[in-house]
């Protein structure tokens, strides 16, 4: 006779093949070096929470890999990515990407959610669940708060596709956590440790599993107001440190990530 598996250990156990592909986002920019000195990120996090989860169980560790790479528009991610994420033979995709794109003035948003849906019809189509991300809200940002409408429509359309196609969406534009700059590298468009960690968990909040920490989109304590002055300061550095190479890089049609390769290829266990 067959012991009936608890709801519990059949989420714990659903996948057991995972691939990220996307963006710096999803590399882990700057979120602390693993063994082997690169950063681990968000998703990686994600696939250690689902491994644990497995093990747990009694299930083997979950079978991780990860193809994203900085720098990357949506359109590259699909048609470089995808293609090596299928070949895998996953049962979990996470495709997040676009948010290169709509930092660009020009961009269709409607073209990139026409191209996110495609790609997210061809991961159904082979049977694999699909998570999607949200553009983060940027109303903090001096200059990235240009990109706010833009990213709005966009969000607009993920909700939309998730809905069309079953899909599961991580809420950052929600996140009141990532509201916070201490959430934020000193570039303002990547997170820190803590930023990767919070996303962690609400991608097990949106693959409807419970979160390891449940405060994990508890904001900080705050901090006393930045002095006028420090915050200028702090403006220019930035502008001079972190805009103004992203805007040469833009002009030379240069890629951060032009030389750079998977950082995880292949699917591995995830000890």
């Amino acid at each position: 006779m067959t012991t009936p598996i608890s709801d519990a250990t059949a989420s714990a156990t659903r996948w057991s093949r995972f691939v990220a592909v996307g963006d710096s986002f999803t590399e882990g920019l700057w979120d602390v070096p693993d063994a082997d000195g690169q950063c681990r990120g968000w998703a990686d996090q994600l696939a250690g929470h689902l491994s644990e989860r497995r093990t747990a169980a009694g299930a083997d560790p979950l079978a991780y890999a990860n193809l994203a790479i900085r720098g990357r528009l949506l359109r590259p991610i699909i048609a470089e990515q995808l293609p090596a994420a299928l070949a895998l033979e996953p049962d979990l995709v996470s495709l997040i990407g676009g948010g290169n794109d709509v930092l660009r003035p020009s961009v269709d948003v409607d073209r990139l959610a026409r191209d996110l849906e495609a790609a997210v019809v061809r991961l159904r189509r082979a049977g694999i669940d699909v998570l999607l991300g949200t553009g983060m809200d940027s109303a903090g940002s001096p200059l990235i708060r240009a990109t706010r409408g833009r990213v709005a429509i966009y969000n607009a359309h993920i909700w939309s596709i998730a809905r069309r196609h079953g899909a599961y969406v991580v809420d950052l534009w929600g996140m009141r956590s990532l509201r916070d700059w201490r959430m934020w590298a000193p570039d303002r468009i990547h997170l820190t440790t803590d930023g990767h960690a919070r996303v962690a968990e609400a991608a097990l909040v949106a693959l409807g599993l419970a979160p390891d920490d449940v405060a994990w989109d508890d904001p900080l304590a705050p901090l006393p107001p930045v002095p006028r002055a420090q915050q200028l300061r702090d403006d220019a550095r930035w502008v001079r440190d972190d805009v103004y190479p992203w805007a040469t890089r833009r002009l030379r049609r240069l890629s951060s990530g032009a030389t750079r390769v998977a950082k995880r290829p292949e699917l591995a266990p995830v000890e």
